[in-house]
């Protein structure tokens, strides 16, 4: 089956939706903007909608009329990974007036639950239908330290690591950043005891000695394990793929604009883009690699559905860092070729439905996302606020990211409960074959010394394997 072509697709599309068609929908708990386009999807199909917002965000809203909008208060947190566990729990202990509402929206039970990846889907919410969770089996394959074991029953590459209790203190992680560190130092990560992490909060750059009393004074109330690997040098990827019943349909790589603070050590994420190519034998390189974990993931833990490799393209070519296993934001930006037809297939997978594709089926996909371009700079100023959501459209001068009425490019700024989240897309601003990560660069710069941020002086990886900039 061709998916190449839009009347394939959208009759495909068509029969995946009719499980639902028509069935009251809810979706959430989570920002309204982030939902805009699934309400239009599920109003088109005749769904009644029902949003859990838990605040407006950057981007448009959906249409007057298209949906019903309930608000779920959520406390400040000071880091997307604070948010990201506080979602599982709201969304399982929900508030009564919040209850009320939905058993009010749906008094037949017959409502689709459409949450987040990160919202455990082991039971139903509130009785009801649930899609787009995972199973608490899927969601611990998210912790960093289990990747190394996937790497090497999958026949992958991986740089050395070591995994160090932290009970062994201080002297033991020296020990280990000793023996494994490279000409930039070491990366330590911790593990995912009190849930998953995410945006790079769980991640240390360790040099010195300095770098390392601070790093375990943040991980031993957190963890109790940290994994300590060399610095790997090059270009941040990621590479994705989906489980189906016949094997591992994989896509195209995406660049990950993860930028450096050599001062203070950090790695800032500023955003995700295919409009960057690796050569051809890496990016091959990288498909088969996924291939190969879909197929452990599949055998061993009975795995289905999308899933994501993030990684590094180094000088010796690509050496995966951490499994997310979800359709984490590299897919979908990919996904933008067709969202409705990915959304529902990742539904119909997680839930064990028969979708009528195969591997050969979903690649067809591949030259689409290679066609089709895409891209955006962004990041959260946690701790930041700017009373609402702002749109500010912008061009490049100079390396600088500079506000510009004539510009062609918008910035859109909200508040988050975690803070300041910008983004901006970069298809005015990218050719096919450059990296985001320059334009991230420029980004956060310009969020500084506009809302007051304090990102610092941040600078993209170098390309290791062609040079280019």
């Amino acid at each position: 089956m061709d998916l190449s072509d839009a009347a394939v697709r959208a009759a495909v599309t068509a029969r995946l939706q009719r499980h639902h068609a028509g069935r009251p929908v809810v979706l959430g708990p989570g920002v309204l903007a982030a939902h805009t386009p699934a309400v239009a999807r599920h109003a088109a199909l005749g769904s009644p909608v029902l949003v859990l917002s838990t605040g407006r965000g950057a981007g448009p809203v959906p249409d007057d009329g298209t949906c019903r909008v309930v608000d779920v208060r959520l406390p400040p947190t000071c880091s997307v990974t604070e948010e990201v566990r506080l979602l599982d729990r709201v969304s399982h202990h929900l508030p009564a007036d919040v209850v009320a509402e939905v058993e009010a929206f749906d008094p037949e039970r017959r409502a689709v639950w459409f949450t987040s990846p990160f919202v455990s889907s082991d039971e139903p919410l509130l009785g009801r239908t649930t899609l787009g969770g995972r199973p608490t089996s899927f969601l611990a394959l998210e912790d960093k330290l289990r990747a190394d074991a996937v790497w090497d029953a999958a026949g992958v590459a991986r740089a050395p690591h070591r995994v160090v209790a932290l009970d062994a203190g201080p002297a033991a992680l020296d020990a280990a950043a000793g023996a494994l560190a490279g000409p930039l130092g070491t990366v330590w990560s911790g593990d995912a005891r009190d849930g998953p992490n995410g945006a790079g909060n769980f991640v240390r750059w360790v040099v010195d000695e300095r770098d390392r009393a601070a790093t375990f004074a943040f991980f031993a109330p957190r963890c109790d394990r940290v994994r300590v690997a060399p610095f790997l040098d090059g270009v941040p990827c990621s590479i994705h793929a989906m489980v189906l019943p016949d094997g591992t349909a994989a896509f195209r790589p995406v660049e990950l604009a993860t930028l450096r603070d050599p001062v203070r050590r950090r790695f800032v994420h500023g955003g995700l883009s295919s409009w960057w190519d690796p050569p051809e034998a890496d990016r091959e390189e990288m498909r088969d690699a996924v291939r190969r974990v879909g197929a452990h993931l599949a055998e061993a833990h009975g795995y289905r559905g999308a899933f994501g490799v993030d990684g590094v393209l180094t000088a010796d070519g690509f050496r995966p860092t951490e499994l997310n296993p979800r359709m984490s934001a590299g897919l979908t930006t990919l996904a933008r070729v067709d969202r409705d037809l990915l959304a529902a297939l990742q539904e119909h997978l997680l839930a064990g439905l028969d979708t009528g594709l195969t591997v050969a089926d979903v690649e067809t996909l591949v030259p689409l996302m290679d066609a089709g371009r895409t891209g955006r700079a962004g990041a959260v100023g946690e701790g930041v606020r700017v009373g609402g959501t702002l749109s500010t459209p912008v061009t490049v001068r100079g390396g600088r990211l500079v506000a510009d009425p004539a510009g062609t490019a918008t910035l859109e700024a909200a508040d988050t409960p975690a803070g300041l989240l910008a983004r901006l897309d970069a298809g005015d601003l990218l050719a096919v074959g450059q990296r985001l990560a320059p334009l991230a660069a420029a980004l956060l710069a310009h969020l500084d010394e506009t809302y007051g941020t304090a990102f610092g002086p941040l600078v993209p990886a170098p390309d290791l394997r062609t040079g280019a900039s």
